[in-house]
């Protein structure tokens, strides 16, 4: 029996194995939940499933597309979690959706829309972390929490310290526990006086505990 080999699809199986390393690369750099393998598996993924396609049935085109993009959508759902106030994993989810998408273009033989997207993706992973790391450090906003004993003097002594280091602020909530007062704040400002202000609660001795 003759094998048929078809050369171009083990090309594209191999871009898109360059492609998934390249991102994944980044990712385990940056100590990331999906990293190298995770990527390449998508990405290779994607890419083969979008070769099969190509050899099926005209109506089995859409189904197969729809398949993966649906696939996708739960490997990401899977890596967004809720860490106290703050939502992670997001940008880990969407680096999934687009290594799928750019898996599926290399199978397509879509090769500059696959290279071009490519090049954009690796900008924003690594480039623009930098610059969000520079915007963070210029201004952030934390959300604390204060266990205090003596709630009618600690509570205008610290928003008196807020206002010092023209730090802005507002309540979120409060609430009476058994022996304490707990309450909520959303401060914002530079990292520098954020990480002073940490260094005063933990010398106030009105201030039970605190977490951010």
């Amino acid at each position: 029996m003759d094998i048929e080999v078809d050369y171009e699809f083990g090309l594209r199986i191999l871009i898109s194995l360059a492609v998934g390393s390249a991102i994944g690369f980044e990712r385990e750099y940056s100590s990331k939940a999906a990293g190298l393998r995770t990527m390449i598996m998508i990405c290779l993924g994607s890419t083969i499933l979008t070769l099969i396609s190509l050899v099926l049935e005209e109506n089995s085109k859409d189904r197969i597309a729809s398949s993966i993009v649906t696939g996708v959508g739960f490997l990401g759902a899977g890596v967004i979690f809720k860490d106290g106030l703050t939502v992670k994993g997001l940008t880990t989810a969407s680096t999934i959706w687009i290594s799928a998408a750019l898996g599926m273009a290399i199978g397509a033989g879509q090769y500059f829309v696959a290279l071009s997207g490519s090049i954009a993706v690796i900008i924003v992973l690594a480039v623009l972390d930098r610059a969000q790391q520079l915007i963070e450090r210029l201004h952030q906003v934390r959300s604390y929490t204060i266990a205090t004993s003596n709630y009618f003097e600690f509570i205008p002594r610290f928003e008196k310290e807020l206002q010092s280091r023209k730090i802005a602020y507002r309540i979120k909530r409060d609430m009476k526990e058994v022996d304490s007062f707990v309450v909520a704040y959303d401060c914002s400002g530079p990292e520098k006086k954020l990480d002073e202000l940490n260094a005063y609660l933990k010398e106030e001795p009105d201030v039970l505990w605190y977490q951010y």
